[in-house]
């Protein structure tokens, strides 16, 4: 532990990680998200690709190829994709994928994974299909599974962004299949939903859902209270605030969740931007999810972009939570860094270790940390959207931890 720590430490200053292209197919990669869909033990990646209109799955080939072009495949036209996610929403046994789209097409579409997984890389194999009560409704912008109200399989929590948004839940038919027969129930408005995710926030047994809502009246990282399965959803979903700063204007971007200080409690990072960008850490302070305290790490002082997203992961060794952030408007600037610090206390000194250099890369956007090498360290999984007026950018790529 103590030699990985060191060998990233020493790894600091201007010098960046090693970066490998897994898929530039198209233009827009615009995030990244896991799933085993051939079910081989390793994570493969679904992105959205919003300027080309294709939604696309990157098998993962293992250690010893994860430094090449991944295999791929386009598994559905999705004109204005924004996200995409791995969900076994037919309860077959196998990953389906479903696609957030925005602009003027205002729609959430389920690619259906082949049958016979031996056809995974033939994009005629993938059936895709609207899910008609998303349809027109808003600009969707990001999903996530979870079982809502212990019924049938599992539902899709969504939100979206712009003129009556909302965030709300497509509750499942007993045919998860039928994609007529989800049904639609509003939770409450947002202006720009950036993440959801799903939590026990209040450790009353049931999930709830943790949300970073970028702009608008309730811009501000919250969660909402799950009232309960069956008939209580027909109560109100009660909304509890982690952080909302003074500054107006302040945009709430991606967040992760995990136990920063091992006190047994989950914290909360993301990254934030006003007049200033940084990564806010929010430190739960009991079990309730109710009360929380702050503090900031400043991103211009290291010569980055804006604070786009954060993601928690042990990436020095050491035992504990290490935090790594992407950015966008980095032209120039560093693009995705991680910091470490000394000791389990968020009081302590946070040290810089730029990840992609300054040299390509201008608007990084959600991270995954996770071994893709197979050397014991954490990578970091990413993708670019752009990359300068004339490029399609760099697509989706992955930083090869120097600890190993």
């Amino acid at each position: 532990m103590l030699a990985l720590a060191a060998t990233l430490a020493a790894a600091g200053g201007e010098e960046s990680w090693t970066r490998h292209g897994i898929d530039d197919f198209s233009s827009g990669a615009d995030g990244v998200r896991l799933g085993d869909v051939d079910r081989d033990g390793r994570p493969d990646v679904v992105t959205g690709w919003e300027e080309g209109g294709f939604t696309r799955v990157c098998l993962n080939p293992g250690p010893e190829k994860a430094r090449e072009a991944w295999p791929a495949v386009t598994v559905g036209k999705t004109p204005h994709v924004e996200d995409a996610m791995f969900v076994d929403l037919d309860g077959d046994g196998r990953l389906d994928v479903v696609s957030c789209c925005e602009g003027r097409t205002k729609s959430i579409f389920v690619h259906w994974g082949p049958a016979d997984g031996k056809r995974l890389r033939d994009g005629d194999a993938w059936q895709t299909e609207a899910l008609p009560a998303s349809q027109g409704r808003m600009m969707w912008m990001f999903a996530v599974p979870m079982q809502v109200d212990g019924r049938h399989g599992i539902d899709l929590v969504a939100g979206g962004k712009g003129r009556a948004a909302e965030i709300g839940w497509f509750e499942a038919p007993e045919d998860g299949r039928q994609t007529g027969a989800y049904r639609y129930h509003p939770i409450g408005p947002v202006g720009w939903v950036m993440s959801i995710r799903s939590r026990d926030m209040d450790g009353d047994g049931d999930d709830d859902v943790l949300i970073s809502d970028r702009k608008g009246a309730d811009a501000a990282v919250r969660w909402l209270e799950n009232p309960g399965p069956g008939e209580l959803q027909r109560m109100p979903w009660k909304s509890h605030l982690v952080s909302r700063s003074e500054e107006k204007g302040t945009n709430y971007m991606f967040l992760d969740a995990g136990d920063l200080d091992g006190d047994g409690l989950e914290d909360v990072v993301f990254g934030a931007y006003a007049r200033e960008s940084v990564v806010v850490v929010a430190r739960r302070l009991d079990q309730s999810g109710r009360k929380w305290a702050e503090s900031s790490i400043r991103l211009k002082k290291f010569g980055m972009g804006r604070a786009k997203a954060a993601g928690l992961g042990d990436i020095d060794g050491d035992g504990q939570l290490d935090v790594a952030v992407s950015c966008g408007m980095a032209e120039g600037r560093h693009g995705v860094a991680c910091f470490s610090r000394a000791g389990q206390s968020l009081d302590a000194e946070w040290t810089w270790h730029p990840v992609s250099g300054r040299e390509r890369g201008s608007k990084f956007d959600r991270l995954e940390l996770l071994d893709l090498d197979g050397d014991g360290d954490l990578d970091v999984l990413t993708c670019e959207e752009n990359d300068g007026p004339k490029s399609r950018g760099l697509g989706v790529i992955w930083y090869e931890n120097p600890a190993g």
